[in-house]
């Protein structure tokens, strides 16, 4: 018999956290587990991606603690945690002038200090996080002349080059067309397969955190309205509860994740369009 032990990557103990004065979570505990793919999900102003932001110490709780790998993180230096996290935010601040080999190289800055310099380990690194995310033909590009897409595969092999164990997404795909969507989503399952880098993502579209997701937190409310694999929490009864939707969950013809199809109130019909 095979024992598969967890370990924790990130955990909030008992946070409290709250976004210009008001209060988002009061007493908030969770875990992410190390090695998998964890979306943050819920209706607007849930507190997704405020979430997010206190595992990724970007926002201080008013009380509770949370933890890197057990270890309390603001206890720890910035380099270190540099090391160990990456967070691409939803609306990164895109440099002018700034070539996209340059824009990916920053993300090997913690690995960098005064008693060692740019390396040949670091250039590879670079390298690597460019062939992983097909911009190394586009390497020498301006950043600000990319489309949505290209950049946002940019700003993920950035994330790449920094070689962190946890990766932090807030709204990957938002803006994105559903091509680039798929392509960015695949990019980060990729990244989670082969590296086993523990993901978590804050994602709007239910049925792709579904398809690219170990695990679905549903947020609302201050708390956590639902914690599981994909098929255990969407079901028609969290999304009445989380989102206010009726709707029909439904094996996805691809794949067989969850495929959540809203349900139209009795009665109401689209217009006809006459030409």
């Amino acid at each position: 018999m095979t024992t598969t032990t967890t370990t924790t990557a990130l955990a909030a103990r008992g946070v409290t956290l709250a976004y210009d004065g008001d209060p988002v979570f009061e007493g908030l505990d969770l875990e992410v587990e190390t090695g998998r793919v964890t979306t943050f999900i819920g209706a607007n102003g849930s507190g997704k991606s405020t979430l997010l932001k206190a595992l990724g110490r970007v926002l201080r709780p008013g009380s509770g603690t949370v933890e890197l790998d057990g270890a309390p993180i603001r206890s720890l230096p910035t380099r270190e945690v540099a090391r160990r996290l990456a967070i691409l935010p939803q609306k990164p601040l895109t440099p002018t002038a700034t070539s996209v080999r340059d824009l990916v190289a920053r993300g090997r800055h913690p690995h960098q200090s005064m008693f060692r310099p740019w390396t040949a380990a670091d250039a590879a690194a670079v390298d690597a996080a460019l062939a992983a995310t097909g911009m190394a033909a586009l390497a020498d590009r301006d950043a600000g002349s990319l489309s949505g897409g290209q950049l946002q595969r940019a700003w993920i092999a950035l994330v790449l080059a920094q070689e962190a164990p946890v990766v932090l997404l807030d709204e990957p795909t938002t803006f994105l067309d559903l091509t680039h969507q798929l392509d960015v989503l695949r990019l980060v399952r990729s990244i989670n397969r082969t590296r086993g880098t523990t993901v978590v993502m804050v994602l709007h579209d239910l049925s792709l955190a579904a398809r690219y997701s170990d695990r679905l937190v549903v947020l609302g409310r201050g708390r956590v309205l639902a914690d599981g694999a994909p098929w255990d929490v969407l079901t028609p009864e969290v999304l009445r509860d989380a989102f206010d939707l009726d709707a029909r969950v439904v094996p996805d013809p691809s794949c067989g994740t969850p495929l959540v199809v809203p349900v139209e109130p009795a009665g109401d019909h689209a217009p006809v369009w006459v030409g």
